[in-house]
Parts: structure tokens; C-alpha cells; sequence
């Protein structure tokens, strides 16, 4: 299903999400860790992959040009929004 699909990508943004929060946070306060810089940088990395994928797959994940290019004009409003899943 089309749900099912759209619902685990955007889980998976939101793991990525929390765990690059969590990295970001981590570093304010151990500043030299590079093995923690290291895992920030693979999970941004990751993040961004994951998001290109769900904004490829079923539109913009934001509204209002924060989402990147859509292939149609005002593609946002045709779906429904990740917290409508």
C-alpha cells in the first residue's frame, strides 16, 4: 500500500531526525569527539538521502518553498501531510 510505504519513509526521517538532534546536542558539550562528529556526519548524510527519497516518492515533507523544487506547482496541497498519515 501506498500508506504503508509513505508512513515507514517518513519514519525513517524521523529516526534520522532524532538521532542528528541527539549527535548535535552531544557535541555542544564534548566538542573533540571526533568518533561523535563522525556518526553526526554519516546521519546527515543519511537524513538528507532519506529526505530526497520521501520528497521524490510522495512530495514535499514542508510547504511554503521549504520543501525544495516540486515538479508541480503547489504539489504540497494535493497530499496529505506527514502528520495527517
Amino acid at each position: 500500500m501506498k500508506c504503508d510505504q509513505q508512513m515507514d519513509m517518513l519514519i525513517k526521517v524521523q529516526e534520522m531526525q532524532f538521532v542528528a538532534l541527539e549527535l548535535n546536542l552531544y557535541l555542544d558539550t564534548h566538542v573533540c569527539d571526533e568518533d561523535a562528529l563522525n556518526d553526526f556526519n554519516c546521519a546527515v548524510e543519511m537524513l538528507q538521502k532519506y529526505k530526497q527519497a520521501y520528497v521524490s516518492e510522495f512530495g514535499p515533507l514542508l510547504n511554503f518553498g521549504m520543501g525544495g523544487y516540486a515538479k508541480e506547482t503547489w504539489q504540497w496541497v494535493e497530499e496529505p501531510w506527514p502528520w495527517q498519515l
